[in-house]
């Protein structure tokens, strides 16, 4: 469906002063190029002057057939006839003819003019490109200047070339030196001659670089643009790309060499006299490779040592439509054109744009597909009436009929901003899809357009009011005949057959559509008539952008006064939108290529207050269609969230602007209460008025009551009157029933009145647990900003520093739960606890809460590491108390959990080792001293604590000033399996402890230190103190245990020589005991 809107996109038309009657024209440059009906003279006029002054005008060396401009390079490439041969040519430097009589210079494809022809100074030079076939169509790429010409079966590649005059000179002397060795005086005087302006001069030229044969395809049409290749056949259109590889390897694709076989000339002239019509095809991407058109690559470049990948992109083959009233000549495709998109935010070095869009046309519609990142068909425009032929601008389509030119707007600006901007089609920016209806502008009439081309903001249409030619009566007579003679045929072969079409309607109609003879369908050029009887050179300036905007704003009043939510009135706005886009990726594009001060449509020296001023219309347009959506459907209704935030609006505008009137009927639509709700939960930094925030509590109230909880708890409401919310939340309370979440806004509410009673009582209708699934819930009863996994800081709520005082063990349940949840990071929710001025009790609970919970490696084994250094910092600070002897300040509160609490229920506290007990009695310490080296001991004991990240921290204990430090060390010892070195301290500081300590460690793989080490390490200290009794009863233990682990035998050699009998010979007759028994 296409759109019909009465928007006028032309601003004035000029008539360009021409001598004859033009026969072909083209554009580009700032330039119009007219060659005269039949002539071998091209004229060259500014289109940005006013005027169009006439630039320049130059001979061709015959009869111009077919011409084209190339902006990069700025040369014209024509094909030519003379004496019966078709030639093509180059013209550069064509605008040094300002005078006729001026010096021309002629040379073939790569042969540089030297000598007197470089000395004399910059001249306009015709390149003759020789070719095996005859040229058929031409194309420049628009991106490097490279030359496209299709011949009858095969496409020739020339790579466009850029060589400087003072290298050409060098080359040039370098050449005479060989030749005329004592010429050397001579020739640097002449080239100490030249100006240096000259020097710099760059000589195009070109080199053959890629043939590509196409046996079963002819050419009618080429385009060439960023290596895609487009070629159009009577009803086919094919796009191949060819990608320069770096590295010096042949295309391993077989396509060169294999052999297809293709109908003969006489097989195809026997089925000449019918139209054999083929089945409509359209294959995208890597399945055009499928499709019935062969093509090969010849690769021709000497210079140039990259090789290139040849690869299908698009094929579509169009079935004609007789019966629709079209003839065969009347459904032939036109107007084959590849466009280059580039974005606002590529460099100007740059050269590959962002997307190439590929445009065809039939007389009835028009086709226009995407090449980049998946081809697809963007747009497809439906015509009125059977036009000529379609230019593909930045942002508007022309097309021409007989009478009449007409502008439709198109898509690529959709494709641009969701290229350059990846936050297009989030809830951050939005932007019309790219599948957008198309719409036709209003319609300029003129009389007998024959071609119509663009340059920038002119369109250049060329109308002449010719009568019939001489020849086309006779035609006529003769295409009658063939009709008779094919229905005569047709008739008698349908009543051999026993059907008689004249009992039949639907045959009888199809034999009068002369749709299956071929001869007279066949397009040919016609006789250009020698007398002329009225033709016209028009350039057609379109209005700016901005102002083709106003209008469309002016016209979309029309909907909004009448039905708001038209969809027209949407798409309207939505078209104005793509308008301004493409208006400022022309910007960038000038303002990226230098050439804003030549184009006429935008003043010299204001490309920044023009963009300034397209950018405010952007953020109005954002505006109303913002509006449109916050009123619309269900549907898409989330686009106001985006549409507003482009807008720059306050939130207290959007509001204004969304206000019911009192007489209406129509509440707040529903894309403003979703564009509501997101501005409450991501808008954290702003906090509105109270007379902002009560309208808003209103809104919520009466249009969705079920909202209010989230609304209530948004920072941005910080001022609402808690008074008057509260009341409205009882109501709600009385309507919907009690919900937890509501209960704590409730209370939130009571706290900000300061009435502490009412927010007891409301804190005390649910259990612990329950309150900690409201706070799940709704996370910013407790924190503000930060929540959701965003990387911001946090901050307390009033909620949470009351908690603090009142409800410590529920605050740090509560932010477990939001941790597990995903709802806060650890960062911040250490961030939370310090700003509560917390980080020594509450920190520590949430921490121990945690490493209870998680089941995360990586947090559990932070949390490990802090919780140490904790535990650390906590005994060498009460060591310093008391060795200083400063009174110990009581803690304002006992911890959360005990250790023997978190030994009992986490299972990274490990219970406490027997010895332990020996070593740190409880009675010696402080209460908070002696949970801290306990939960430190636990973690120690426990199987998660990797010891050798906490021994740098053990370095701050002394291992010899104080028996619990020493068993700090001792654990870390006996933890890393150095049990000999262990039983050796323990024997040194605390001997009455190393039964214990064997007892629990020493088994298994380890019992043989009992004997190898403990036994002999008595018996030694023993010896030198006979009466320490703890060194007595722990040997005597330690026999105990090696009798019942030993042989007789073998208990006998442990037995030190000098010991005395009568001690160790009960041990021995209990082992032999023990050894006889089993």
């Amino acid at each position: 469906m296409v759109h019909v809107y009465n928007c006028h996109p032309f601003s004035s038309q000029r008539i360009v002063q021409v001598e004859q009657e033009p026969g072909l024209v083209c554009c580009g440059g700032g330039a119009l190029f007219v060659v005269a009906t039949g002539g071998c003279k091209v004229e060259a006029y500014s289109v940005e002057q006013e005027g169009c002054p006439l630039i320049c005008r130059f001979a061709t060396m015959g009869t111009v057939r077919s011409i084209r401009h190339s902006l990069i390079g700025d040369y014209l490439v024509t094909i030519e006839e003379k004496n019966s041969a078709t030639y093509l040519r180059a013209y550069t430097n064509w605008r040094y003819q300002a005078e006729e009589k001026a010096r021309v210079g002629v040379r073939l494809l790569g042969h540089l003019l030297r000598g007197a022809s470089v000395r004399g100074g910059v001249q306009m030079e015709i390149i003759e490109i020789p070719l095996s076939e005859r040229p058929i169509a031409v194309a420049c790429c628009p991106v490097s200047g490279d030359l496209l010409v299709a011949c009858e079966k095969t496409l020739v590649l020339f790579t466009l070339r850029r060589q400087n005059q003072q290298s050409l000179q060098t080359q040039t002397q370098q050449i005479v030196q060989s030749i005329w060795p004592n010429s050397q005086q001579n020739s640097t005087q002449s080239q100490g001659a030249a100006s240096s302006s000259q020097q710099n001069v760059s000589v195009l030229d070109f080199e053959r670089s890629v043939i590509l044969h196409l046996p079963k395809f002819k050419p009618q049409r080429v385009a060439l643009c960023a290596g895609y290749v487009a070629v159009q056949a009577e009803m086919e259109v094919l796009v191949l790309k060819l990608d320069a590889l770096s590295e010096s390897k042949p295309q391993e694709e077989s396509t060169d060499t294999k052999k297809v076989h293709f109908p003969s000339d006489e097989q195809l002239e026997e089925h000449s006299d019918f139209l054999v019509v083929p089945r409509h095809q359209e294959l995208l991407g890597d399945r055009a490779k499928e499709c019935d058109i062969h093509v090969s690559m010849e690769k021709t470049s000497l210079e140039d040592g990259r090789h290139y990948l040849l690869s299908y992109v698009l094929f579509r083959r169009f079935t004609p439509e007789f019966f629709q009233g079209c003839s065969v000549e009347e459904t032939q495709l036109h107007s084959l054109q590849l466009h280059p998109l580039f974005t606002s935010n590529q460099s100007v070095s740059q050269e590959e744009p962002a997307c190439v869009f590929c445009f065809v046309s039939l007389p009835n519609t028009g086709y226009l597909y995407s090449l980049n990142g998946g081809v697809e068909l963007f747009s497809t425009y439906q015509y009125p009436e059977k036009i000529l032929e379609a230019v593909l601008a930045d942002h508007l389509l022309h097309v021409i009929t007989k009478n009449a030119l007409q502008s439709f707007t198109v898509r690529c600006a959709a494709l641009a901003a969701r290229i350059e901007d990846p936050y297009i089609d989030t809830t951050m920016k939005a932007c019309p899809p790219c599948s957008l209806e198309t719409c036709a502008l209003r319609m300029q009439l003129f009389i007998g357009l024959k071609s119509v081309c663009v340059e920038g903001c002119h369109v250049i249409l060329l109308s002449t009011a010719d009568a019939d030619a001489p020849g086309e009566s006779e035609r006529t007579t003769q295409r009658r005949g063939l009709e008779l003679k094919e229905h005569t045929m047709l008739t008698g072969v349908l009543l051999a057959v026993g059907i008689d079409p004249a009992t039949t309607p639907a045959l009888e109609s199809l034999l009068s559509r002369p749709f299956l003879s071929r001869k007279w369908t066949l397009s040919s050029p016609k006789e250009t008539t020698t007398v002329g009887h009225g033709w016209n050179l028009y350039v057609v300036d379109t209005v700016s952008p901005l102002a083709l905007y106003q209008e469309m704003v002016e016209y979309s009043q029309r909907y909004a006064e009448a039905t708001p939510q038209a969809q027209s009135l949407r798409h309207l706005l939505s078209e104005a939108h793509l308008l301004l886009r493409a208006a400022l990726l022309q910007a960038a594009a000038r303002q990226r290529d230098g050439q804003s001060g030549q184009d006429a449509c935008v003043k010299p020296g204001g490309e920044q207050a023009e963009r300034e001023e397209l950018e405010e219309a952007l953020r109005l347009n954002c505006a109303q269609l913002a509006d449109c959506f916050s009123r619309g459907s269900q549907k898409d209704c989330h686009l106001a969230l985006p549409y507003y935030r482009m807008s720059g609006l306050s939130i207290t505008d959007v509001i204004s602007r969304n206000r019911p009137s009192p007489s209406s009927l129509h509440s707040y639509g529903s894309g403003f209460l979703f564009y509501l709700r997101h501005y409450l939960i991501e808008e954290t930094e702003h906090s509105l008025s109270q007379e902002t925030a009560d309208e808003i509590i209103d809104i919520f109230s009466q249009s969705e009551p079920s909202q209010l909880v989230g609304v209530c708890v948004s920072p941005a409401l910080i001022n609402v009157s808690p008074g008057r919310t509260l009341r409205m939340l009882q109501h709600l309370e009385d309507t919907a029933g009690v919900s937890v979440a509501l209960t704590i806004v409730m209370a939130t509410m009571a706290l900000r009145m300061d009435d502490l009673p009412q927010y007891t009582q409301l804190m005390d209708r649910h259990t612990e647990m329950v309150l900690v699934y409201g706070f799940i819930e709704e996370s910013r009863l407790l924190l503000h900003g930060g929540s959701c996994g965003q990387q911001t800081p946090a901050r307390p709520t009033a909620l949470t520093c009351q908690m603090a005082k009142s409800h410590p063990g529920l605050l740090v349940a509560a932010m477990v739960a939001l941790h597990e949840n995903s709802k806060v990071q650890l960062e911040q929710a250490d961030h939370i606890f310090k700003e509560l001025g917390c980080e020594n009790c509450l920190l520590v609970d949430f921490w121990e809460a945690i490493l209870m919970a998680s089941s995360q490696e990586a947090v559990i084994q932070e949390l490990l590491f802090r919780l140490t250094s904790v535990y650390i910092d906590r005994l060498t600070n009460a060591s310093l108390q008391t060795s200083a002897k400063i009174p110990q300040t009581p803690q304002r509160r006992r911890p959360l959990k005990t250790a023997e609490d978190l030994i009992n229920s986490c299972f990274h506290y490990g219970p406490l080792y027997p010895w332990l007990t020996v070593l740190s009695p409880a009675y010696t310490t402080s209460y908070q001293h002696q949970e801290a080296l306990h939960k430190l001991q636990s973690l120690l004991c426990g199987p998660s604590l990797s010891v050798n990240s906490v021994l740098p921290l053990l370095e701050q204990i002394s291992e010899t000033d104080t028996l619990w430090g020493f068993s700090l060390h001792l654990l870390c010892s006996t933890r890393r399996g150095q049990y000999e070195g262990s039983i050796e301290k323990l024997l040194d500081r605390c001997p009455q402890a190393i039964i214990a300590y064997a007892n629990h460690h020493l088994q298994d793989r380890n019992m043989v230190l009992w004997w190898q080490k403990l036994l002999p390490e008595l018996c030694e200290r023993t010896r030198a103190a006979a009466d320490n009794s703890i060194l007595l009863a722990a040997l005597k233990e330690t026999l105990i245990v090696v009798a019942t682990e030993t042989s007789p035998a073998e208990f006998l050699e442990l037995l030190p020589d000098d010991g005395t009998a009568s001690y160790f010979l009960p041990h021995l007759l209990t082992c032999s005991q023990r050894h006889q028994l089993a």
